[in-house]
């Protein structure tokens, strides 16, 4: 049998003993290396083969298990929550005002006469406005209106027409107040806004008879607060009013000031005019709705 040499790898090499020759004068031939023996034809490299991994029945099902309640544990996130979207608000007007006010303003007259005489002197009644607070028929309005009056009458946003009774005054802020002896079935009283967190600037509308013409409305701002007056007459100082802009003439006076949404915040009580013209230039004057509430005995605000 033919015997094989070793087999290394490339990294190490091992000399091999030299043939033994005859001794002569010669030197002896160089050792020569043994070339590696050739790999048997058909030789293959050992392989390592991967374990593969058996999965019994109970395992997967154990994995099933786990699985489900590790996702049962994990708290699902809440569904979004749906809200609706607000419709845009309308922005309310002048003419919103007025058509909520609408129906609470009255005209008020002032005779000198009490109805017993056979004739009234045409002209001789004075006109001013007047506004319904509670349905029972107490309305607010000023005092120079009906002052000195013998005989009062109120005329209803319906066209009825009734005797009134002055059954307050209020002569420091110019005030008085109302109950008419007959009141239509559906009357509408307004609605009061306390003056806390006004500001100049903010719209006011002003309804009443100017020169006994109307319901009339007129729209402007809040030019002022804490305001002071002399009346005409020059008979008192009204003090803390609001300053406003809206036109208002004689026959306003006694008639609401109100915001846009129709809430009354005062009662208007003169015009500023350095002429004797009594006609407006800019500057009007209300009575704050707390006075003239107390005025007539409601509460305060």
């Amino acid at each position: 049998m033919r015997k094989r040499g070793a087999v290394y790898s490339s990294s190490r090499r091992l000399p091999v003993a030299a043939t033994p020759v005859a001794p002569g004068p010669t030197a002896p031939a160089a050792p020569t290396p043994t070339a590696p023996a050739a790999k048997p034809a058909g030789a293959k490299p050992p392989v390592k083969q991967a374990r593969r991994r058996r999965w019994t029945l109970p395992a997967v099902a154990a994995a099933l298990l786990i699985g489900c309640a590790a996702w049962l544990l994990v708290p699902s996130a809440p569904p979004p929550e749906f809200v609706a979207e607000e419709p845009p608000q309308k922005e309310m007007t002048a003419a919103d005002a007025y058509e909520k006010i609408r129906g609470s303003v009255v005209m008020v007259r002032g005779s000198p006469y009490d109805g017993t005489e056979e004739v009234e002197t045409k002209g001789s009644d004075s006109t001013g406005t007047g506004v319904v607070i509670v349905d029972t028929g107490i309305i607010l309005t000023n005092l120079h209106v009906v002052d000195g009056a013998k005989r009062i009458r109120v005329v209803f946003a319906d066209g009825m027409e009734a005797v009134a009774d002055l059954v307050g005054a209020r002569p420091e802020h110019d005030l008085a107040v109302l109950k008419a002896q007959t009141v239509p079935d559906d009357l509408e009283p307004a609605t009061m806004r306390s003056t806390v967190g006004l500001r100049p600037g903010e719209p006011v509308v002003a309804v009443g008879f100017p020169f006994g013409i109307g319901p009339s409305a007129s729209a402007g701002v809040i030019s002022g607060l804490g305001r002071e007056y002399r009346s005409a007459e020059g008979k008192r100082i009204l003090t803390n009013l609001i300053q406003f802009d809206a036109a208002v003439n004689p026959g306003n006076s006694g008639g609401p000031l109100v915001t846009n949404e129709g809430e009354v915040i005062g009662i208007v009580t003169g015009l500023l005019n350095p002429t004797e013209q009594r006609v407006f230039v800019g500057i009007g004057f209300a009575v704050p709705i707390e006075n003239a509430a107390a005025a007539a005995g409601l509460p305060p605000f």
